[in-house]
């Protein structure tokens, strides 16, 4: 095995495309789905919620279940890959169908919304945690890694850019084609196989243009209980859980509140978008400066830096008052701050799942990632209801023209001074990861030392199993 395993930008660029797959379907589930069962399929919003809700407990249940899966998956494609190529259909297929209004009456309905919403989040789990697993094993390279996935967050935002942006015009479009007046029904349907298509035609791409490349230890047992009593053994994935529970948190609070900031204390609602769209435009541009910062002073020096940087524009969005042009200084700017740790998180949880291998000699990472993203759904889970329960308590009442003072302040601290708090936060529980540069080159000359014994023996083994089975056939 070579020293530095090095990726061309055609891998890259193909890996990449995986995350613009999983965002041009599932934007459409985070941003329309609900809607869609209340205005399109007339579910009431009490059933329509319910499924939501245990949608999310079934997310809780397959994630770590499919980071079992796949890390005793062996085949000729490797672990993760054979999911992309196995699981583009079922999740196009699924996709079209969860957005669409069969007449099974009102009973009926309810259960069709609720098994296809199952099954398409099965389906989702099943394809995009074995992708974000793939970046731990295409490469034994940190910097690598987080290139890697710089390139994979700047093709994520760019589908959600895309989805965000132009879904409900396509709806509209494809709504109308036998003119008339537009059926939604049908513009859901047709805009939704649109980017399913798409979604499947980029899954193909990635697995054509990607190679696994990093094997589990060959003696390494399949016992589940062991996966999971080593995987809370290992302290930088600890460290990282928690920082991905709160910075989802924040994520989820300041989403929430977003929406509330502009309506009621800013008092131009359709700020809103344009404000979402300029942040994202933020996040695409500072992206690539994550490799080159990581490379430089480290990944987690990185993070510390960002998250702690990032925080203080966050609350410096509260001192800006009713300042439009402040307000989105200081926005872009708090996102160009944390746009390099958007990587660097997953790189970070790659070389947790190879320091697994080098100091507890157990490779979990398929459950590493699992968990993680479970981790990270915990976070915005909370934070969703954090953000609800704060509306509450600073006596928010919606649509009302005029909100009391508390419930302003309310809003404005879900925007600006909690979040902010919060993100700075991850900086200081990073101190606890105990994973630098030189950490990294220690741990990846050992593993590739280790890997590189290991295939000796294996080619040992096999040369001996050839000459026993020569000699049989001499006796014989």
């Amino acid at each position: 095995m070579s020293n530095v395993i090095k990726l061309s930008i055609k891998e890259k660029l193909g890996y990449s495309l995986g995350d613009t797959a999983s965002h041009f379907v599932w934007d459409l589930v985070g941003f329309w789905l609900l809607i869609f069962y209340t205005d399109i399929y007339g579910l009431s919003p009490a059933w329509a919620g319910i499924i939501m809700f245990v949608g999310s407990i079934w997310d809780a249940i397959m994630d770590p279940v499919v980071g079992v899966i796949s890390d005793r998956t062996n085949s000729r494609w490797g672990k993760f890959r054979p999911y992309l190529l196995f699981g583009a259909v079922p999740y196009a297929i699924l996709a079209v169908l969860a957005f669409s209004t069969p007449d099974f009456g009102a009973d009926g309905k309810v259960v069709y919304a609720l098994v296809t919403c199952l099954l398409l989040r099965t389906a989702y789990a099943f394809i995009n945690l074995p992708y974000s697993s793939m970046a731990a094993v295409m490469t034994n390279d940190s910097f690598e890694r987080a290139s890697l996935n710089t390139y994979r967050f700047i093709a994520a935002y760019v589908g959600q850019f895309i989805v965000t942006g132009g879904a409900l015009y396509l709806v509209n479009y494809f709504g109308a084609l036998d003119g008339g007046e537009v059926n939604q029904a049908k513009g859901y349907q047709y805009t939704v196989a649109l980017f399913a298509v798409l979604s499947l035609v980029f899954f193909l791409i990635a697995f054509l243009t990607t190679k696994e490349r990093i094997p589990a230890p060959k003696q390494q047992d399949s016992s589940v209980l062991k996966d999971f009593k080593f995987l809370f053994m290992n302290k930088p994935w600890v460290v990282l859980v928690l920082v991905g529970i709160v910075s989802f948190i924040m994520f989820a609070m300041q989403n929430a509140a977003i929406a509330y900031f502009f309506k009621y204390y800013i008092a131009d609602e359709e700020q809103v978008q344009i404000f979402n769209i300029v942040g994202t435009i933020a996040l695409i541009v500072a992206l690539p400066l994550s490799k080159p910062l990581a490379k430089r002073f480290g990944n987690k020096l990185v993070y510390m830096g960002s998250s702690l940087i990032s925080g203080v524009f966050f609350i410096l969005i509260f001192f800006a008052g009713e300042n439009i042009t402040w307000i989105y200084i200081f926005n872009v700017l708090a996102k160009m701050a944390y746009a390099p740790a958007v990587p660097l998180l997953w790189t970070m949880i790659a070389d947790s799942a190879d320091y697994g291998e080098w100091k507890l000699g157990r490779r979990t990472t398929g459950l590493c990632f699992s968990a993680a993203v479970l981790a990270q759904k915990l976070g915005w889970a909370i934070g969703a209801a954090g953000a609800s329960w704060i509306l509450g308590i600073s006596h928010f009442v919606a649509n009302a023209a005029v909100q009391e003072d508390s419930a302003i302040l309310g809003i404005r601290l879900l925007v600006s001074v909690i979040p902010g708090i919060l993100y700075a936060s991850c900086g200081f529980l990073l101190i606890g990861y105990n994973i630098d540069n030189d950490t990294i080159a220690c741990m990846k000359a050992d593993l590739d030392r280790k890997r590189e014994m290991e295939s000796v023996m294996v080619e040992k083994e096999t040369i001996i199993v050839v000459e026993e089975e020569i000699e049989i056939r001499g006796n014989k």
